[in-house]
């Protein structure tokens, strides 16, 4: 899409930087969601990083509403202890795992685009990101 790379955010920084410290503050204990909330909260004007805020939010939530279920199914089956439930189990941790890769893989690109000053749409959260951010 456009560059909307030029400006300033709210809080002092370059459009692009604001944008991408949404994704990269995600890689370190989840600062990526709060700096996310403070960009929509603080930030009414500027398209760029309201919009990279808003799917860096929801790619956030994303995660965690497909991995968490798949983490306490796959102990709840490892506890039953059995040849069939631990294999199941094997596979939901398998799965884990590429959804995980999956998420990190969209974190990072999001961010090198976003650094670029582009409005990269992640599949499905990004047009709820470009709904909900404006």
């Amino acid at each position: 899409m456009q560059n909307m790379s030029a400006g300033k955010t709210a809080l002092g920084l370059d459009n692009n930087i604001g944008a991408m410290l949404c994704y990269l503050g995600n890689l370190v204990c989840a600062l990526g969601l709060i700096y996310s909330i403070i960009v929509l909260v603080t930030d009414k004007t500027n398209k760029l990083p309201r919009f990279h805020a808003m799917q860096s939010i929801l790619l956030f939530v994303a995660n965690l509403v497909v991995i968490i279920p798949i983490y306490v199914i796959a102990t709840v089956l490892v506890l039953m202890n059995t040849t069939i439930t631990s294999l199941l189990a094997m596979l939901l941790w398998l799965v884990a795992v590429v959804v995980g890769i999956a998420i990190f893989v969209f974190f990072i690109i999001s961010a090198i685009k976003a650094y670029g000053g582009e409005v990269y749409k992640v599949p499905v959260i990004g047009n709820f990101a470009d709904k909900f951010s404006n």
